[in-house]
């Protein structure tokens, strides 16, 4: 049974006869007996009633009539969404942990106002992953921290993300690693780029961290921060949803080290309505 099948056996149910059917689907009446027979020979039932050259549907009929009405309208939405321009369906989006928190619920919040069909499901992680999985199609889009330099993925300037470090609330001015007052740094996971960037600081000054926690929230780095366990980069906007920054010390940091950006990226070879909705959406809120 393929949709060629139920188109025929729709049009005959329909029309109520051979030679009609056939004239509304231009097919010579000998081509859609064969079909009708051949469908009723692979569900092994008979769909019609024959009396003489009419066709009327019989109750197994009845009930495959209604869902080849519905298969064939399902195929032509198919066929139709393969070039519908309206974002709609499910839009994989892999993001950062940062990015995540800070940065998009406001943008998706936007997104399910403006196009109500759409649905987005979000995973969050380091770039590198998350990079490897639109590669392999199981992300439409992702937000990671440059680089990104894979010549299969397009990508897009999302965010710059003003970087500090901070400490505990009485930590002297840091203006380099060297005036670090503890050996101990607090960081995600090796893929993070903002370990990857704390550790490259020290590394320009000379400095060994004596030792690395890794911790899986931004909230809990904050909370070891206070408590005086170490020191920690992160991205400023992090701050502002803190109600105890008055309990940190923060600290800018100068040249390379002081914002990094955030990028949009997706396969070049898998243009989406989907995904150039959310672009546009976030060049719209860079623009403000």
């Amino acid at each position: 049974m393929d949709l060629t099948d139920l188109r025929v056996f729709q049009a005959v149910a329909h029309t109520g006869g051979i030679t009609r059917a056939a004239a509304l689907l231009h097919r010579v009446p000998s081509n859609i007996t064969t079909r009708i027979q051949q469908l009723e020979s692979d569900l092994g039932a008979t769909l019609f009633i024959r009396e003489g050259k009419r066709f009327q549907l019989s109750p197994q009929g009845k009930v495959l009539l209604d869902y080849a009405t519905r298969l064939l309208a399902l195929a032509e939405e198919a066929r139709g969404a393969m070039h519908d321009e309206v974002p709609r369906g499910v839009l994989n989006l892999g993001a950062m942990e940062s990015t995540a928190a800070i940065r998009l619920p406001s943008v998706l919040g936007q997104m399910h106002e403006r196009y109500p069909g759409l649905s987005v499901e979000l995973r969050t992680g380091a770039p590198r992953p998350l990079t490897a999985r639109v590669l392999a199609g199981e992300l439409d889009a992702a937000l990671v921290a440059e680089p990104v330099s894979d010549t299969r993925l397009e990508t897009m300037l999302a965010y710059v993300e003003d970087l500090v470090i901070i400490g505990p609330q009485d930590h002297r001015p840091i203006r380099s690693a060297r005036d670090l007052r503890t050996g101990t740094l607090l960081a995600f996971e090796p893929d993070c780029p903002h370990r990857q960037r704390l550790e490259a600081w020290c590394a320009r000054d000379s400095v060994v961290p004596q030792r690395i926690v890794e911790v899986g929230s931004y909230h809990a780095i904050l909370g070891c921060c206070v408590a005086g366990m170490g020191v920690a980069l992160i991205p400023a906007a992090v701050l502002d949803t803190y109600t105890e920054r008055a309990r940190l010390s923060v600290h800018k940091l100068k040249g390379e080290y002081r914002s990094v950006r955030t990028l949009l990226i997706w396969r070049k070879d898998s243009p989406q309505p989907k995904v150039s909705a959310l672009a546009n959406l976030l060049q719209e809120v860079r623009r403000k």
